[in-house]
């Protein structure tokens, strides 16, 4: 996602970009995405929406290995006007936002070692492209998306990115979805890892929650291990409906003056669809 901290690195352009570089990827890191994308391809089917599963055409281009992102763009802007942009790794959280509002999905493109194949903490082009571009293909997340990123310019004049983050990090990167009666992933952080598509839906750890856009915007979440709420949608479109429809600022006000809530938390009008037994956590010390 985005950083409001950093420094545009000496060779980039005022938003941001790179040239993705693809003439200078290597045969091993070539193989690396293969080895990757062949690994998720196989496992996910059955436990991820169906609606990833048909935006991995997307990526099924005319060469093995990373995707170049000209390519790439071309094919997802006839599918619903979004293109991939290449950054050298986290963008501030205004430059994260305009890319978002106007289509552009910002990637790195350096793609991780052979001996990180199952945990990486900085995302790299596989968790980028992978992850986040099959559902660019679908006309209502790649709108939620754009309302994503034109919330984002507005809760940054309010004070609140924080908050909004949440959002995103529970749905964007670490959703679930109520599909055809069962759970199915959705979430970039969740489908581009092999080990945590697996704990998401089967662990009897974590807490699996009903969405609510408030509640959710008031959780802390962790990055470096596996999460411990897993919040749930009923649809895309029910998720873009809520983005679209409700008036933010008024949820931010009341927000600053309730206190966050830690992660393992369940409360009493939460929606429980699973309560999780925490041992994964506990276990973790």
């Amino acid at each position: 996602m985005a950083d409001a901290e950093l420094i545009r690195p000496e060779g980039t352009a005022a938003d941001w970009t790179i040239p993705q570089g693809w003439d200078r990827y290597t045969p091993e890191e070539h193989a690396t995405w293969d080895t990757l994308f062949e690994r998720q391809a196989r496992m996910l089917p059955g436990r991820v929406t169906p609606e990833f599963i048909a935006g991995l055409d997307v990526l099924r281009l005319s060469r093995p290995g990373i995707p170049d992102f000209e390519e790439l763009s071309e094919r997802l802007t006839r599918a619903t006007g979004w293109s991939v942009v290449a950054v050298p790794g986290l963008v501030p959280d205004d430059v994260f936002f305009d890319h978002l509002a106007n289509r552009r999905f910002v990637a790195g493109n350096f793609i991780r070692r052979p001996d990180q194949l199952d945990y990486l903490q900085e995302p790299d082009v596989f968790h980028d492209v992978f992850g986040h571009v099959p559902l660019l293909a679908n006309p209502v997340f790649a709108d939620y998306m754009q309302a994503y990123g034109q919330g984002g310019q507005r809760a940054g004049a309010m004070g609140a990115i924080q908050r909004l983050s949440r959002l995103y990090w529970y749905t964007v990167e670490f959703g679930l979805v109520r599909s055809g009666g069962d759970l199915k992933l959705y979430g970039a952080g969740i489908v581009s890892s092999f080990t945590e598509s697996v704990f998401a839906l089967e662990d009897p750890s974590p807490n699996r929650l009903g969405f609510d856009l408030k509640r959710v915007m008031r959780t802390k979440y962790r990055i470096d291990d596996f999460q411990q709420n897993y919040f749930v949608i009923d649809s895309f479109e029910d998720l873009l409906d809520q983005t679209l429809n409700t008036d933010f600022a008024p949820l931010y006000a009341e927000m600053a003056n309730e206190p966050d809530i830690e992660i393992e938390t369940i409360l009493p009008e939460d929606t429980v669809i699973t309560r999780g037994t925490q041992a994964y956590a506990r276990g973790q010390g």
